[in-house]
């Protein structure tokens, strides 16, 4: 199954492994066997940034509470994030990957996709791609090789760390069947248990249903689930384009019910938002600031304030504003910045990275 298209692309997804955290292993190796994580601090409801795998062991993830985190790792060596030194090894990296690809999209400070000539050879341009970061750099790097993006980006976390995992065009059909329905896109725990009251586990349970079914129960998202548990992924990489803004967001798991709830979920964004923003070669001050929310009833509010400096505290001031004007519990909180105007010329590609129900 697929298009026609997915018999000739190769596409390959290229994730920094550990990003943050194998940046401060390179340059301080004492710290290797021991569980490393990036992020704030317990008593300013600090959030974890990332984290070694060491430290997953214990069950730590990105995105979770420091103080959760101490709590299953007492022992977890806790560091603040250096976003300058990381800046400079992401631009290290992506000047290596920018060599081996036809097309290149940055999507991320630590990830990237990069779409092959005809003919290629992926997995030796990925183990070629693994080596030469690792001597030059220090650091590791995992890649998906897929007929698409949907699937590279998939595939790439399959033989995490420092591995590579190809899917050709011929194995796409049995490899998408057999996928778990979360690992789609945008799938989370809410349209999962809505998905798994409906006997649907697996991609091949979704192509049982006609897509008039999933657009009755999912709206627009139904062309997506339907596409995707067939494998299809027509999307090109964006090597430029006329958005002018950056973008995170996150569904949660439970409804953010007060205030504090809301400012907190702020603690979590914001350094993501940040890396976004660095990854974009722009500047915070560069961008108009605004925020979204999406209630448990799944409308949305977006409130944006052009006067206010792109900063962690106009954020949470917007975010404070637009929850007290409805008052509704909130499913999901997102960050953005529109570029300024008069700096239109000084953001060199865009980057909209939902990061929607992360773990």
């Amino acid at each position: 199954m697929g298009s026609a298209e997915s018999m000739t692309r190769q596409v390959l997804h290229v994730d920094c492994d550990c990003f943050f955290a194998s940046v401060e292993m390179r340059d301080r190796p004492e710290l290797k066997n021991l569980p490393l994580a990036i992020g704030g601090a317990k008593d300013r409801r600090g959030v974890i940034s990332t984290c070694n795998y060491v430290a997953r062991k214990y069950g730590v993830r990105s995105a979770m509470p420091t103080a959760h985190a101490l709590q299953l790792c007492p022992d977890l060596k806790l560091m603040p994030g250096n976003m300058e030194k990381y800046r400079t090894v992401s631009q290290e990296v992506m000047a290596i990957l920018r060599d081996y690809g036809s097309q290149f999209q940055q999507v991320s400070i630590d990830e990237a996709y990069l779409e092959l000539p005809p003919f290629s050879n992926g997995e030796l341009v990925a183990r070629q791609i693994r080596e030469q970061v690792e001597h030059a750099l220090g650091i590791t790097v995992s890649i998906g090789i897929a007929p698409n993006k949907f699937l590279a980006k998939v595939s790439s976390d399959w033989n995490k760390p420092n591995g590579q995992f190809m899917v050709a065009p011929w194995e796409v059909d049995g490899f998408v069947a057999a996928l778990p329905i979360r690992k789609i896109p945008g799938v989370g725990p809410k349209s999962a248990e809505k998905l798994h009251n409906m006997g649907i586990e697996r991609c091949e349970h979704l192509r049982e249903f006609t897509l008039t079914d999933l657009l009755n129960q999912f709206g627009k998202f139904g062309k997506l689930l339907f596409d995707r548990s067939r494998g299809v992924d027509p999307r090109a990489l964006s090597v430029g384009g006329d958005r002018k803004s950056i973008s995170i967001e996150r569904t949660y798991p439970e409804d953010l019910k007060s205030e504090a709830e809301i400012v907190a979920a702020l603690e979590g964004l914001w350094e993501r938002f940040e890396s976004r923003v660095a990854a974009a070669k722009t500047q915070p001050q560069h961008l108009a600031p605004y925020v979204k929310l999406k209630y448990f009833d799944f409308q949305v509010m977006t409130l944006a304030n052009h006067e206010l400096a792109c900063s962690k505290e106009s954020y949470a001031t917007l975010l404070q504003s637009a929850f007290a004007k409805n008052g509704k519990p909130v499913r999901l909180v997102g960050l953005g910045g529109r570029l300024k105007l008069q700096d239109i010329d000084q953001l060199a590609f865009d980057f909209h990275f939902n990061e929607l129900d992360a773990p």
